[in-house]
């Protein structure tokens, strides 16, 4: 049936209901205009696959390791983090690697490069930079899902040519790495070099210090000498402190001496002539006295017995003067010999004192030069560090695997493509077919007329059999109408 509807609420109300069946009828009936839209996809799509160029895609991976250091012994427990993959793709993108990428295939040198850089800037700017940026147009970075592996593609026409700059960007990427950790470490090893060099000058020059220091004072910066001249200064005081004593006790007989009992002292009383001069004139004088009393004073034995004890007190006398003399040069030996002492005394307190004041500033320079050492050994160190840091030949990242020529084509995927041309023209067509049929909806079935008019259908026309199959597809329809009537809606 061909009966086209002009009523505006008709078409309107059809427009909102569609079965499937009237889908499938729509579709079949304008089945030119679907099969028309989707080839008109297809076949291009199909045609383009064949016609564009083929690109290769070749694919490195590279692995960044983290372990802890070899020289430190300290693991980086920050590398374990998504910043430090993202930082390493950045490495890897970047211009410092592809001109390194550039200048490792020497593309500068290829006449084809540089007649298209001619073409394209007219010999103007800088042709490495030119090339860099071609290269990363085709370079892809990404990387492993939850893994610290990060995958390095690119795309070429040629596959032995992907290869090669796939394989070529990893390298450049892993000499960068070592790069952008040894030249830090240069700059630090000639800093070093240049600290190492002026605290080995202080050093020298605070040793240096020190044995002047030691050659103008004689002195050994040990405690051993100060400690002699302490014990020395001991000993000395100890004898000032025997010497004043006896001095004192000299100086008290002295003024018993001068006096005028010096007879009374101990040492002239007990000395043996002072002793038996006494023992002589005591019996001399009881001897006087008996004589004196029994014969008289004139007698001549009393007279020359008087003159013989005259003579014996004389000779005392004399005796203790002498004596007593002598206990005065003794007061006089013990005071000098006290003032020696005390000389001595203050001489060995002063070089005690200058000794100790010696020692401390020596022992400022001795703190000068720990100082100065402790400095040149912990500058050394970091040196030495630095120094094999600089000499490192490996990064935290390592070639996990090289790039090797694809087989197959990467672009265009031919199957891919045909998929997605049937896909996509499928829906366009199906669009455009629903679209032509709500601008002239038609009357697909028999159920369309019982839709719109609301009654039962009592029978179907035949129109003109034009086959077979036609004709037997319409008595069908005819019995299923005549023999199953639609019930009224009105009843």
């Amino acid at each position: 049936m061909a009966t086209s509807f002009t009523s505006r609420k008709a078409c309107s109300d059809q427009r909102h209901r569609m079965s499937f069946a009237q889908f499938l009828s729509i579709l079949l009936a304008r089945k030119r205009l679907f099969f028309a839209v989707m080839l008109g996809v297809l076949i291009p799509a199909v045609v383009l696959s064949f016609v564009l160029p083929k690109k290769y895609t070749a694919v490195a991976s590279i692995v960044v390791d983290v372990k802890p250091d070899p020289l430190s012994a300290i693991a980086y427990q920050s590398l374990m983090t998504p910043g430090v993959i993202a930082t390493q793709i950045d490495i890897l993108q970047s211009d410092r690697v592809g001109r390194r990428v550039v200048r490792a295939l020497k593309l500068t040198e290829s006449p084809e490069a540089r007649q298209q850089f001619q073409d394209e800037k007219n010999g103007a700017g800088d042709i490495e930079g030119w090339l860099v940026d071609r290269l990363q147009k085709d370079l892809d970075v990404k990387p492993g899902r939850e893994s610290s592996v990060i995958n390095v593609s690119f795309k070429h026409a040629d596959p032995r040519q992907a290869a090669g700059l796939a394989n070529a960007f990893v390298q450049a990427y892993l000499e960068t790495a070592v790069e952008l950790r040894t030249d830090p470490a240069k700059q630090y090893s000639r800093f070093f070099d240049v600290r190492a060099k002026e605290a080995r000058e202080t050093l020298e020059k605070a040793q240096n210090k020190l044995s002047a220091f030691q050659n103008e004072h004689g002195l050994i910066m040990t405690d051993e000498r100060l400690d002699v001249e302490n014990q020395r200064l001991n000993e000395l005081t100890s004898q000032l402190v025997m010497t004043q004593s006896l001095s004192a006790e000299a100086n008290s007989r002295q003024a018993q001496a001068n006096a005028g009992s010096g007879d009374k002292l101990q040492e002239i009383s007990s000395h043996p002539v002072v002793a038996a001069l006494r023992a002589d004139l005591s019996r001399s004088e009881a001897r006087l006295q008996e004589i004196s009393s029994r014969l008289g004073d004139k007698n001549p034995q009393v007279v020359e017995l008087q003159a013989n004890i005259a003579e014996l007190r004389q000779r005392l006398d004399a005796e203790v003067k002498r004596l007593t003399a002598g206990v005065g040069v003794s007061s006089n030996i013990s005071r000098a010999r006290e003032a020696q002492l005390r000389a001595d005394v203050e001489a060995q307190r002063n070089k005690v004192l200058q000794l100790k004041q010696a020692r401390d500033e020596g022992a400022v320079i001795m703190r000068d030069i720990e100082n100065a050492q402790r400095n040149y050994d912990n500058i050394v160190q970091r040196q030495s560090v630095t120094s094999i840091e600089s000499q490192a030949t490996s990064s935290n990242a390592a070639l996990l695997t090289s790039a090797s020529p694809p087989l197959d084509p990467s672009f265009p995927k031919i199957p891919l493509n045909i998929v997605l041309g049937l896909f996509v023209g499928g829906l366009l067509a199906v669009g455009v077919v629903t679209a032509a049929e709500l601008r002239d909806r038609r009357v697909r079935e028999s159920a369309d007329i019982e839709e719109l008019l609301g009654l039962p259908l009592l029978g179907v026309l035949p129109g003109p059999a034009t086959s077979k199959r036609s004709v037997a597809l319409e008595g069908a329809h005819r019995q299923r109408l005549l023999g199953n009537p639609a019930p009224s809606k009105a009843a």
